[in-house]
């Protein structure tokens, strides 16, 4: 039977994480005759590799493994849509499950709308009880802005989807992901779509559940790599970053500029205790509307900062990139 649905899925140190996603799969309403997975490892060193294996054992009409000795997402992303069959791309992410109309609503929506790019709701959970609190920062939009797959927006035209299901013609059409870029690979290609006249679409309708970071020192990390990367996106892909990204880096500046304002002028003071007070009363409200017990409210009280000033650092470290010949802008993306 001929191959509709090619899933290619980059996979790195996924141990935790891997069973549970391809079980998911395994529930899908779309026919298994008609779909194919790739999996594309970046040298995992855990057992990533030996569970796909053993899951391949079993379905080996339906599972592939494929390396990818460059590591990053975009590489693979590349790779396996190279090697891939199918009138559709869906783009899966290995720290996620699918609802098992996942697949099938993905179709359906690029068969029925003149979307490119179709993706849906991520609902983000973890495990652990800092996990969790961690999952309800990033489910607000104080904590992440007007992400609108994220803090469950409305069905419509969007700038960008979580990962994302493709017409196959838009990577010879458009190019494939840029190599360049460690992060925001997704919001590049996105861009890089409604640059040309294509179109974004988030539905409702598509379902899956996102796990996210699930220690303080985790998050952190994720959110100052973010942050850095953001800018570099900047420069090599200019457009493809929204002003909610670099909200953390003002943040941050205003603080270090009044902060050393405040020792000469006394209107420096003023301005700084005004700005400590309003994000203080903001991240009360939030933490308060977010929170279902009483521990959760005080994790959130300084998960939210903590987030927002390691992003914001990682965008100053990351304006040194701005000078820098490491980040070359021009650049033309694989046709694939």
């Amino acid at each position: 039977m001929e191959i509709t649905v090619s899933v290619v899925m980059p996979v790195f140190n996924e141990e935790k994480y891997i069973g549970s996603c391809i079980e998911s799969l395994l529930t899908q309403d779309y026919p298994q005759e008609k779909m194919e997975w790739i999996f594309v490892d970046g040298g995992s060193a855990d057992k990533t590799k030996e569970i796909l294996l053993a899951y391949q054992q079993k379905f080996p009409d339906l599972i592939r493994v494929s390396e990818n000795i460059h590591k990053t997402v975009p590489y693979a992303m590349n790779i396996g849509i190279a090697a891939s069959r199918g009138k559709y791309i869906v783009r899966l992410d290995a720290h996620a499950e699918y609802a098992a109309d996942y697949i099938s609503k993905c179709v359906y929506f690029l068969d029925t709308t003149d979307a490119d790019n179709v993706g849906g709701v991520a609902e983000t959970k973890a495990r652990g009880e800092m996990g969790q609190a961690i999952a309800l920062m990033l489910s607000s939009k104080f904590g992440v802005g007007n992400s609108q797959f994220r803090t469950n927006g409305a069905s419509g035209y969007v700038d960008t989807v979580p990962f994302g299901a493709f017409r196959r013609e838009v990577f010879s059409k458009y190019g494939g992901y840029d190599e360049r870029l460690t992060r925001n690979q997704d919001n590049e290609m996105n861009f890089r779509i409604r640059k040309n006249g294509g179109k974004i679409y988030m539905s409702k309708d598509i379902h899956l559940s996102y796990y996210c970071r699930d220690t303080v020192k985790g998050i952190a990390n994720m959110a100052r790599l973010n942050g850095r990367w953001n800018v570099i996106t900047m420069k090599l892909c200019p457009g493809s970053m929204g002003i909610r990204h670099f909200v953390p880096l003002a943040l941050v500046l205003s603080l270090l500029v009044l902060g050393i304002g405040s020792v000469f002028f006394a209107p420096a003071r003023w301005l700084l205790a005004l700005e400590l007070l309003l994000y203080l009363s903001l991240d009360t409200v939030f933490s308060l509307k977010k929170a279902k017990r009483s521990i959760e409210f005080f994790r959130l009280m300084y998960l939210f900062p903590l987030f927002h000033i390691s992003y914001g650092i990682g965008s100053l470290c990351g304006l040194s990139s701005l000078f820098s010949k490491k980040y070359k802008t021009k650049y033309s993306a694989p046709k694939i």
